[in-house]
């Protein structure tokens, strides 16, 4: 893709939506579903509660940042910054002046697959931050190239402008709303149920008594 691309931000995910998912651990969802979850790699790099948002996606390429300069104008609460570098692994694209930016428009986070840099603000300002590294080299204002709200690729997730994202220190995960409901409902049957069997292994039962688990001699010997 070359030249400006501009789409149009998405509606906001309700708010019912964003505060059922609030209660959800993305690693119970990874209990029963596989779709969704962005690339181990893309960890987070500032401590962070679990933080769900609205997908609001870019696409920055090389060292062009100016892309990401109008997204930052664009946020509003609640969405959730979704960076894909177009294979970009070397230059970082969000920094502390960035973040703040994002901070101050009530972003509930930014995901980068990329670098990002100056650490020590990132972690000062506090909002959630996800990137693939570190790094000195930064992106510049070249006004070339870039889009705003179409759809993007982050961590081997297509994700589209709109998408729920649930994100906590373990990892993220990309939904669509249509489908996000009742993910947060199994999801939250399944936390519940756990306490059972947490109560269980504090009573001293051991963890396959708790589970049923059953192993054949020839799974054991072979």
């Amino acid at each position: 893709m070359t030249g400006i691309h501009l789409g149009k931000l998405p509606p906001p995910c309700a708010a019912p939506l964003l505060q059922l998912l609030q209660q959800v651990e993305p690693a119970t969802i990874g209990h029963f579903h596989d779709r969704g979850f962005v690339d181990v790699a893309v960890k987070a790099v500032t401590t962070m509660a679990r933080v769900v948002g609205t997908a609001v996606t870019v696409r920055c390429e090389g060292t062009d940042g100016s892309i990401l300069h109008h997204a930052l104008g664009q946020l509003r609460a609640n969405d959730f910054l979704v960076v894909d570098r177009a294979g970009e692994q070397t230059i970082a694209c969000i920094g502390g002046a960035s973040v703040l930016a994002a901070k101050l428009r009530g972003a509930a986070g930014i995901v980068v697959d990329g670098c990002v840099t100056d650490i020590a603000e990132l972690r000062e300002l506090g909002l959630p931050v996800w990137a693939r590294g570190l790094s000195a080299r930064t992106t510049r204002s070249g006004g070339q190239v870039g889009s705003f709200c179409l759809p993007v690729d982050c961590g081997g997730v297509r994700v589209q402008p709109g998408d729920v994202i649930l994100a906590d220190e373990n990892g993220l995960l990309v939904m669509a709303p249509s489908e996000a409901r009742a993910l947060a409902e199994k999801a939250l049957a399944l936390q519940q149920a756990e306490q059972h069997t947490l109560a269980r292994l504090r009573a001293g039962e051991t963890y396959p008594q708790v589970l049923g688990t059953r192993l054949t001699l020839s799974e054991v010997t072979a």
